[in-house]
């Protein structure tokens, strides 16, 4: 057996996720680990990954695969299978794996277990645990195909340090041209933001409609979430009255979290935005209804009004880590 893992890049450096995955995958003892990566990367740290648990790298250079389309990063996961004789796939589930892998599956023929929350070795068999029903239900998938894809939510598993190895890179353009893109990318803008996007985010300090407004909201959610070392994020109610960016909305229509800590101001807790959120280690509420449903699932709940607390919270974390 041997596993492929689809490392993401951002900005030519591989993200958390792929860390994560890596990690994991060597961890689960059933056979070699191979890191893809796929455009444009920086070759030394495309090497290091070695000091995570790969054990070699494919690196697929190709300009096509620059943009990420999806008739490319198809092609490319693909052709990597079968030069690598992968039998098990697993790739974070973010926007391109979404996109990519069920088409994948499609195409190889491989079943597909998404959104896992852990992964275990049973027997020599691969073990995917993931949420149903919103959250509500946890349930194993077994893939009984030659070829098994796994998706896994970011943050399901810790990063260890890096040993300081480095893998033998094998870099090609994977059999990928201009023929292979099915969109083209005319421009692409970076975010404005420095902080950690949300699907990545350990910290996460979210608002929902009672902040009131805009100023309000930025005026107690993000300097909460600058205390904690966190991200901010938003309810859909919070950005549907425009008090935050569609791009801060965590649930079923937004993005799907999983940190360390959530920490919900204001938010009642719609099944649409457990959704996005449930999975999270510890999560604390701020609401004064006592009779909110975020209370049924918060590890820490606070009945009382969000303006008060947010600044008593603020100045302890301040406090704490300073």
């Amino acid at each position: 057996m041997s596993i492929l893992v689809l490392c993401e890049t951002e900005s030519g450096n591989p993200r958390k996720s792929a860390f994560e995955l890596l990690g994991k995958a060597k961890a689960l003892g059933l056979g070699t680990v191979t890191a893809l990566v796929l455009g444009p990367a920086d070759g030394a740290s495309v090497a290091a990954l070695g000091g995570y648990g790969a054990d070699s790298v494919v690196h697929y250079n190709a300009a096509a695969l620059g943009s990420h389309t999806t008739g490319a990063v198809v092609k490319a996961l693909a052709n990597a299978v079968a030069a690598t004789g992968a039998t098990i796939v697993l790739a974070s589930a973010t926007q391109i794996s979404r996109d990519a892998l069920p088409r994948l599956s499609a195409r190889i023929g491989a079943g597909l277990a998404v959104e896992c929350t852990d992964l275990r070795n049973d027997g020599g068999t691969l073990v995917g645990r993931r949420p149903i029903y919103a959250g509500k239900a946890l349930v194993d998938v077994r893939v009984s195909s030659r070829v098994g894809l796994f998706t896994v939510r970011p943050n399901s598993f810790p990063v260890a340090a890096s040993t300081g190895a480095t893998a033998p890179v094998t870099t090609s353009d994977g059999g990928i041209s201009d023929a292979d893109i099915d969109v083209r990318v005319v421009q692409t803008l970076a975010p404005e933001s420095k902080q950690v996007d949300l699907t990545e985010a350990d910290r996460i300090v979210s608002g929902g409609r009672s902040l009131k407004s805009k100023e309000q909201f930025d005026a107690v959610i993000r300097p909460l979430a600058a205390a904690v070392h966190a991200t901010p994020g938003a309810s859909r109610a919070a950005v549907d009255a425009g008090y935050a960016h569609h791009g801060d909305q965590v649930g079923q229509t937004g993005k799907v979290v999983n940190p360390s800590l959530y920490i919900a101001m204001g938010i009642s807790g719609a099944i649409q935005h457990l959704a996005g959120m449930r999975t999270s280690r510890v999560i604390v509420a701020v609401n004064k209804d006592a009779d909110a449903p975020i209370f049924q699932y918060a590890t820490y709940g606070i009945v009382g009004d969000l303006f008060e607390y947010a600044p008593l919270l603020q100045r302890e974390f301040e406090k704490m880590l300073a």
